[in-house]
């Protein structure tokens, strides 16, 4: 994810737009292959769908080195991401499962294993980084792919020997069978009738067109040698330094249960888009600097805030106003929202934007600065608007 728009942009000279589409995978696989493969799950053991997703996954991105048009580029990633986005759900479930039938509380003890995918994040990062500079092994950054295989591969493995069974118990305790409707959790989009849940959907679906931007571009940003000299700090270590913003996440993550306490939801909410701003607009000031550096270090540092505090405290907000029937529909909705819409939305726009008013259209060079700040001012737009109209008092327990 986080190399795709060196490769794109440096490797293949995509435009704008194309980068934009090619992105969108994501949030596209998002629509509806979670809840399609939560539905074979539950009729079968989540443990084997989920190996088997990522034995599929891997074999699809091995075919992506070979291809050079981003069109075909475009469907045989969608294949890949259909396989991966089901994959995060079905990871929670069965962690959550794991954790019940051993007797554990998932409120308490989730958190400190869930931190080791951020963790693993960064790793996945640093091998990166020295798999594709000059000061590593020099390969080109399409080996990015190829380490993705082999990671899918070796927990597909694992998967399939050390993940414990899943234990149904579904007869017992729920003897009504589901409708197809429930199943696909489309009873949840009652919620849109109420008027705060609405407003709250609607800006998770603005915000979410946000959320990926900087994963999109940010490579590509501190790779651009028209910017950032080839050989140099930023340019050279550009991966390990992003995997800084994933570093913050671990902290901020920590720091959660303090804020949602001391602040409530919306306060924590607004933080997060205004760290969002942030975000973008120190990346807009950076450059090739001492100052432009801290700048750099500095967004990464706001991230975390930015990124967790809307997942988390957002996925709190429909717990606590939801019925509990519906609770597990409402976070697919919130998901759907975010993940789904608003990143296909955002990539989709941001990529035709970019194409259009801040790329030169032989050369591809990029108006950076134009980028983030524009950036900036719509996640600025967004924090102003929300502030309004978003009514939640928190009341301290």
């Amino acid at each position: 994810m986080m190399t795709l728009a060196h490769y794109g942009f440096v490797e293949k000279g995509w435009g704008g737009a194309q980068f934009g589409l090619v992105f969108s995978t994501m949030g596209f696989a998002s629509l509806i292959m979670p809840t399609l493969f939560g539905i074979i799950a539950d009729k079968w053991n989540a443990k084997y769908v989920y190996a088997i997703s990522h034995l599929l996954f891997g074999a699809t991105m091995c075919f992506l080195p070979m291809i050079d048009a981003p069109m075909t580029f475009f469907w045989v990633l969608l294949v890949a991401m259909c396989f991966y986005m089901p994959t995060i759900g079905l990871n929670n479930s069965i962690g959550f499962n794991t954790l019940k039938t051993n007797g554990l509380d998932p409120v308490k003890d989730f958190p400190p294993i869930r931190v080791w995918g951020t963790v693993g994040f960064i790793a996945a990062m640093w091998l990166t980084n020295f798999f594709t500079k000059e000061w590593g092994l020099g390969y080109s950054i399409k080996v990015s792919f190829i380490i993705s295989a082999v990671g899918a591969f070796c927990l597909s493995l694992y998967s399939f020997i050390s993940l414990p069974t899943t234990i149904e118990k579904k007869k017992e305790t729920t003897p009504q069978k589901q409708s197809l409707m429930e199943k696909l959790g489309l009873q949840a989009f009652v919620l849109f009738k109420q008027k705060k849940m609405a407003i709250f959907f609607i800006f998770s679906l603005l915000l979410g067109g946000a959320l990926q931007l900087t994963n999109a571009y940010g490579d590509g940003f501190l790779q651009d040698a028209s910017v950032f000299p080839v050989g140099g700090l930023i340019n050279n270590f550009s991966t390990i330094i992003l995997s800084i913003s994933q570093i913050s996440e671990t902290l901020f993550i920590l720091a959660i249960p303090f804020f949602m306490k001391r602040f409530g939801i919306k306060k924590v909410m607004l933080f997060s888009m205004f760290a969002w701003f942030l975000r973008f607009a120190l990346f807009g000031l950076a450059g090739n600097t001492a100052l432009g550096f801290s700048f750099i270090i500095l967004s990464c540092v706001v991230y975390g805030m930015a990124f967790d505090f809307f997942n988390i405290s957002g996925a709190l907000f429909v717990e606590k106003n939801t019925d509990s029937k519906i609770q597990s529909s409402a976070q697919g909705v919130f998901m759907l929202m975010t993940n789904g819409i608003g990143a296909v939305l955002g990539n989709i726009i941001a990529g035709w934007a970019i194409a259009r008013w801040f790329e030169d259209p032989i050369t591809h060079i990029k108006d950076w600065s134009s980028i983030w700040f524009v950036f900036a001012a719509y996640s600025l737009v967004v924090t102003i608007l929300f502030a309004i109209f978003f009514k939640y008092k928190h009341v301290k327990e």
